[in-house]
């Protein structure tokens, strides 16, 4: 029973620790560091929440690419500037980070705590 109680410690501990640990090549900010880099021009701010969320509630220079759409619309994405990604909680926007860093994107910034910390 104990090494059941051992495997399944170990499982859970690695699921929490592949969710929440950064991921190499991927910057994370505060909201407040957001706000020091908002008029960046070199930067692309993408909001990957829903249609309806970003409307509900967005960040004037974020554009809206939900997360289900992102991989289809990333070509339009300039490779060689940073991307910057949003969402509601920062949990979407770092699924959406690990999706770029795939398609080759190398500045990737993902904000901490989402809108929620907005």
């Amino acid at each position: 029973m104990e090494i059941i109680n051992d495997v399944l410690l170990f499982f859970i501990t690695a699921f929490f620790l592949t969710r929440f640990i950064s991921v190499k090549g991927i910057k994370q900010i505060s909201t407040a560091d957001l706000r020091m880099v908002l008029k960046d021009k070199e930067k692309q701010f993408v909001d990957v929440r829903t249609h309806s969320e970003f409307k509900g509630r967005s960040i004037p220079s974020f554009q809206n690419i939900p997360l289900q759409q992102l991989k289809d619309q990333a070509v339009n994405l300039n490779k060689d500037k940073e991307v910057v990604v949003i969402c509601q909680s920062g949990m979407r926007s770092m699924k959406s980070a690990k999706q770029l860093k795939k398609l080759g994107y190398t500045k990737i910034t993902n904000i901490k705590g989402g809108m929620n910390a907005w």
